[in-house]
């Protein structure tokens, strides 16, 4: 399947969680010993993207991993998660916290998503508010490409929008597991890296 951005107006650089919890040094998953250099060099990659796309009048929008809060401020977290990331508890993701939001490099975002699970579609208003923007097409990046970008994507080809994975624009915490996935997903989504796609929208 061949990447199509013909109109940056309607073209959203959808940023999945690239949040200070997630990549910032004093984040939930630093403080938890979950680190990887590949991560923590996307923001940079993705950055020419971001500026491209806002001078061309394009959209950035920002999916960011929440743990909505219950009693007592203890978060409600999957079983699932809750086994293979034990360190996160009380403050880590929370609505409206310095950790949810984007990292200080991309900013700003035109809007922002809570995400409660994988997709950035599942149970948010996402879809929506992209109609409503008028966005068609979207450039998909952050992490994990195995995870929150591949739901991500699957789910945004079952709802017609045209969509591009940024193959360097994302990442997975194994080299292995990344490559695979994006082999997977060029049955749905086009591909190209950041300085294609950062040179495509200028070229418009």
């Amino acid at each position: 399947m061949q990447p199509a951005v013909s109109n940056p107006r309607t073209t959203g650089l959808l940023i999945i969680d690239l949040t200070n919890d997630f990549l910032h040094p004093d984040g939930a998953y630093a403080r938890g010993g979950q680190t990887s250099p590949e991560i923590a060099a996307l923001p940079e990659r993705v950055l020419p993207v971001a500026e491209t796309l806002r001078a061309k009048g394009g959209w950035i929008v920002s999916a960011e991993f929440t743990l909505v809060p219950g009693k007592r401020g203890e978060p409600f977290i999957s079983p699932h998660l809750k086994a293979i990331r034990p360190f996160l508890g009380k403050g880590d993701f929370a609505p409206g916290s310095w950790g949810q939001e984007l990292v200080e490099m991309l900013k700003p975002a035109d809007i922002r998503i809570e995400k409660v699970a994988y997709s950035a579609f599942y149970m948010t208003r996402l879809e929506w508010v992209l109609r409503k923007a008028g966005i068609d097409t979207l450039l998909v990046c952050g992490i994990v490409t195995n995870g929150g970008v591949a739901s991500t994507v699957r789910d945004a080809h079952m709802r017609d929008f045209t969509t591009t994975v940024l193959s360097d624009g994302c990442a997975a915490f194994g080299r292995d597991t990344h490559e695979t996935t994006l082999a997977d997903l060029r049955t749905v989504a086009g591909q190209m890296t950041c300085a294609e796609a950062a040179s495509l929208i200028a070229g418009l």
